[in-house]
């Protein structure tokens, strides 16, 4: 379904006849601020929803043992070739 230039202007002229000059930039932000608080909100219940995931990603990540910075492994390589 696609529409044309025609349709579009006449839905804007309907709509200019319904409500008037004076309340469509009213109504326009209106619907603006609807849709920011919508995202604003889509976003809250996001984080919330992956807020378990995150601590268990953090949870797992701590518990890895550290691995061995380099010169310690050097030294370790050291010890052997010694024996």
């Amino acid at each position: 379904m696609h529409l044309g230039f025609t349709e579009l202007f006449l839905i804007l002229v309907v709509i200019l006849l319904l409500f008037g000059a004076r309340r469509i930039p009213e109504i326009a932000r209106s619907l603006g601020r609807a849709s920011q608080e919508y995202k604003k909100a889509k976003e809250d219940f996001l984080a919330e929803v992956n807020k378990p995931a995150e601590d268990m990603k953090d949870a797992i990540s701590t518990d890895k043992p550290a691995a061995p910075s380099a010169p310690a492994a050097a030294e370790h390589k050291d010890d052997s070739a010694k024996s």
